[in-house]
């Protein structure tokens, strides 16, 4: 009867421990999980087109491998990106400079090794560049 007691006392502490761990791991689940759960709406990307991409690509990076193909693509992608976006600025709109873009984003999605949620991400972020193609002039007038 004692080693019972011992035993179920022993069981439970441990319990009484470890489950709330287990919670704020969860949790701590959830608030990374708050990046891919935002509106990505109108508002969302209104004026700052490059710079959520940009952020979209952090987020991935940040998963990497480092030194690897992959986060090799990834700078790729940044390098292109911020070329895009300083030409924009200053009224330099190339359509073969987004088509770089658009060409390295792609490659990233086709070969990246990555969790769905930011492949999805990263489509989206296409889907703008594609958009954006468009009605670049809304982005960044002329004069």
């Amino acid at each position: 009867m004692k080693r019972f007691f011992i035993g179920t006392t022993l069981v439970s502490s441990l319990l009484f421990f470890i489950v709330p761990v287990f919670c704020q791991d969860r949790d701590r689940d959830r608030d990374r999980d708050s990046y891919y759960n935002q509106s990505r709406d109108e508002n969302f990307w209104r004026g700052r087109l490059f710079d959520r991409i940009r952020d979209d690509i952090d987020r991935v990076q940040a998963n990497t491998p480092t030194f690897s193909a992959d986060e090799f693509r990834l700078t790729r992608v940044k390098q292109e990106l911020n070329e895009l976006q300083r030409d924009a600025t200053a009224g330099r709109f190339e359509n073969k400079d987004l088509d770089d873009v658009i060409r390295a984003i792609d490659r990233v999605v086709a070969d990246n090794r990555m969790p769905d949620r930011d492949r999805r991400l990263l489509s989206d972020d296409l889907n703008r560049l594609q958009e954006y193609r468009g009605h670049h002039e809304r982005y960044y007038p002329r004069g």
